[in-house]
């Protein structure tokens, strides 16, 4: 079974999601393959570093508006054993981020990358608009950070990333995290584990139909 991620790295409810798709997998009996795809929620760019709550409180409706919402999905996630420290988080523009994802995926490290700059935005409050910080996370999980600097200097990635957002485009997909299994059954929403395992055994069910058909 494939399945196709489309996320965003500051997305609270992909990184949750990712925790719960990887915990149904865990329960699921058939082999499934993951592949982390690239998504923007915001494409806009940020001039300099400032706190994420500041910079999405407008966008949510005020500050208590934000507040609801951060402390809603910070409880959510952890009854599932992530931190999230949104006193923290630094709002950055991700495509960068991405890039170094796609470099990492050639070395088959693409979901460590994933998980170790999910936890670098929501936990340790780095700031993953800068591209010397995005090489100490990639160096944290033993690649090269030497080598990811030089590869975030220059085009590198560029193409793969603007490919992964043109699909999002193609097959209709505005919000994420967005699950595509074996290219036909899209799935939407940090769903629970048991949700996404039961989703997985039908599809299995379906293809299992139409092969013997």
């Amino acid at each position: 079974m494939d399945i196709q991620v489309w996320s965003d790295v500051i997305c609270p409810w992909c990184y949750l999601g990712k925790k719960r798709l990887e915990t149904a997998i865990a329960e699921f009996p058939g082999d499934v393959t993951v592949t982390f795809r690239a998504y923007q929620l915001d494409p806009t760019a940020v001039p300099q570093p400032m706190p994420i709550k500041h910079a999405l409180a407008a966008k949510l409706g005020g500050w208590e508006r934000a507040e609801e919402m951060f402390a809603h999905v910070t409880s959510v996630a952890a009854g599932d054993g992530l931190r999230l420290d949104f006193d923290r988080a630094i709002a950055a523009n991700t495509f960068d981020s991405h890039r170094l994802i796609a470099w990492a995926a050639g070395q088959d490290r693409q979901a460590a990358m994933l998980d170790a700059l999910q936890r670098a935005h929501f936990a340790d409050g780095v700031d993953l608009g800068s591209r010397s910080a995005l090489a100490g996370v990639a160096a944290s999980i033993g690649l090269d950070g030497a080598a990811a600097l030089t590869y975030l200097e220059s085009e590198a990635g560029t193409g793969a990333v603007q490919t992964d957002l043109a699909e999002a485009r193609e097959l209709g997909i505005t919000s994420v995290p967005t699950f595509v299994i074996d290219g036909k059954y899209a799935v939407q929403g940090a769903q629970e584990a048991a949700t996404l395992r039961t989703a997985l055994e039908e599809v299995a069910r379906r293809e299992a139909v139409d092969i013997g058909q």
